[in-house]
C-alpha cells in the first residue's frame, strides 16, 4: 500500500539529511511521537496490470538487478537514519510491483541489512507481497525462512476468465496452488481480492468468495476495481457492474466474511481475531512511516513538524541517486491546515475510528481543529461519538467520501 501525499507542492528536497533543519521550532508541539513502521517498495513486475497505476515496471526475474538494488536500499536507509535515530520500528511492508519476483536470498539480505541498522520490534510484523504468477514450491517457506512473518497473496479472482481480462499472470490452477503453500507456511496470510470486475455478477463474486473462504485465510483485502487516470484501462474502459450491483456485491462479501469469522476492521479489510495488518493500521492511525525503495514515500513526524517525502521514481534513476545519497525527489512540510484533514482521511476507514486523544497526540492540535467537521458529520448522522471516541456510523461507512470531505482544509 502506498500512502497519499499531499497535493500541494513540493520543492526539491535537501540532501543530504540535516537533521537541525528538522528540528527548529515550529507551529506544533509533539508530547511524543507516533509509532513508525518501514514500507520498501520493489517496483518490478512480469507484466504490468492494465488497472494499475501503482509505480511498478515490466522486467523478466532474471534481469532483475537485485544487488544493486539492494545496495541502493541500503544507502537510501543509511541515508535516512539520522531522522529516526531512537526510534523502534513496529512493522515492515514489502510491497511493489511483485517483491516475490526477488529471490528468499535476496529478501534474507535486505532484511539481514535493515536489522543491522534499525532496532525492531522482538515481534514486529513483516509482510511481503506475492503474486501466483511467480510461485513455485517450497519459495513461500524460504521467505518464511528469511524473516517474512506475513505474506499477502495478490490473487484478486479465482475465476479463470475475470483473471484473464484483468490481465493477471496466473490462472486458477496457481492461485490455489499458491494460496495452500502460504496456508501451510503462515500463521497469517492475506488474499487480495477484487469485485465489480468486466462482465461479473453476483453469482461470479459468491462463488469467488467462497472458493477464498473455503481456504480460510486469516486476512481478506477487498478491492472495488476502479478506472485509474494513466493505465491502460483508462485508455480503452471495459464494461464494469453499475453502482448499485457494485454496492450489493459489497454487502455480499461483508455477509459471507461475517458468516466465516472475518471482522470488517477497515473499508477494505477483514480480519479473524488477532490477524489484523498492523502496518496498514499504522497508516489508518496517522502513524510514522519511512519509505525505502523507486517512488516510495514516507511521513516522518518531529518535535514540531510533519514532513513527507517521496523517493525518485524511475528504478534506475532512484538506484543512480540513492547510491549517490540523494535520493529525494520531493521534500514537504505537512501545513497545520492540512494535518486535520490528512488524519481524518486515515482514521475514518476505520470502523472503530478514533480517540480524542489519539487526534491531539498526532497531530499536535486540539479536537476544536475539527469541531465544525464533527458537529456537521453528526447532524447527517454519519458519525458516532461519545466523550472519548469517535467513529464513523453504518451511513457514514456507506458514505465515506462524504464524510471525509467535510474535514478538507478551506482553501482545499
Amino acid at each position: 500500500m502506498i500512502p497519499i501525499i499531499s497535493s500541494a507542492s513540493a520543492a526539491e528536497a535537501p540532501a543530504p539529511h540535516d537533521l537541525q533543519h528538522y528540528m527548529r521550532p515550529g507551529t506544533l508541539q509533539f508530547a511524543a511521537l507516533p509509532p513508525l513502521s518501514l514500507y520498501i517498495h520493489l517496483p518490478w513486475c512480469l507484466k504490468k496490470c492494465p488497472y494499475c497505476d501503482f509505480n511498478s515496471h515490466e522486467m523478466r526475474a532474471a534481469e532483475l538487478p537485485e544487488q544493486r538494488y539492494l545496495d541502493a536500499l541500503m544507502a537510501d536507509l543509511e541515508a535516512a537514519l539520522p531522522l529516526i535515530w531512537g526510534r523502534t520500528v513496529h512493522t515492515i511492508f514489502i510491497g511493489g510491483g511483485t517483491p516475490s519476483l526477488f529471490s528468499p536470498d535476496a529478501i534474507d539480505r535486505l532484511l539481514s541489512g535493515i536489522r543491522a541498522r534499525l532496532r525492531l520490534e522482538p515481534d514486529c510484523e513483516i509482510t511481503l507481497e506475492a503474486n501466483p504468477g511467480t510461485f513455485e514450491k517450497d519459495r513461500f517457506r524460504a521467505f518464511r525462512s528469511a524473516g517474512v512473518t506475513r505474506l499477502s497473496v495478490g490473487v484478486q479472482s479465482f475465476n479463470d476468465d475475470f483473471l484473464q481480462k484483468l490481465g493477471r499472470v496466473h490462472d486458477r490452477a496457481q492461485a490455489l496452488a499458491a494460496v495452500e503453500e502460504a496456508a501451510q507456511a503462515f500463521d497469517t496470510f492475506n488474499l487480495d481480492i477484487m469485485y465489480a470486475l468486466p462482465g461479473q455478477t453476483l453469482a461470479d463474486l459468491k462463488q469467488d468468495m467462497a472458493t477464498a473462504l473455503a481456504l480460510a485465510p486469516s486476512h481478506i483485502s477487498i478491492y472495488h476495481l476502479t478506472i485509474e487516470p494513466n493505465t491502460y484501462f483508462a485508455k480503452f474502459p471495459p464494461v464494469i457492474p453499475e453502482e448499485d450491483t457494485a454496492y450489493d456485491m459489497l454487502d455480499l462479501i461483508t455477509d459471507m466474511t461475517g458468516e466465516a469469522g472475518l471482522y470488517r476492521y477497515e473499508v477494505s479489510a477483514y480480519a479473524r481475531d488477532g490477524h489484523r495488518c498492523h502496518h496498514n493500521l499504522n497508516y489508518w492511525q496517522f502513524g510514522d512511516y519511512l519509505g525505502l525503495g523507486a517512488g516510495a514515500h514516507s511521513k516522518l513526524s518531529f518535535a514540531h513538524r510533519v514532513v513527507r517525502q517521496v523517493r525518485f521514481r524511475e528504478p534506475r534513476l532512484y538506484m543512480e541517486k540513492a547510491l549517490a545519497g540523494h535520493c529525494l525527489a520531493q521534500e514537504e512540510e505537512v501545513s497545520r491546515a492540512d494535518l486535520p484533514f490528512e488524519f481524518m482521511l486515515n482514521a475514518l476507514r476505520l470502523k472503530d475510528g478514533f480517540s480524542l486523544q489519539q487526534f491531539s497526540e498526532r497531530t499536535g492540535l486540539a479536537i476544536t481543529a475539527i469541531q465544525k467537521g464533527l458537529e456537521e458529520a453528526e447532524r447527517k448522522g454519519l458519525i458516532e461519538r461519545d466523550f472519548a471516541r469517535i467513529k464513523p456510523s453504518v451511513r457514514g461507512f456507506d458514505f465515506l467520501n462524504d464524510l471525509q470531505s467535510l474535514f478538507l482544509p478551506p482553501h482545499a
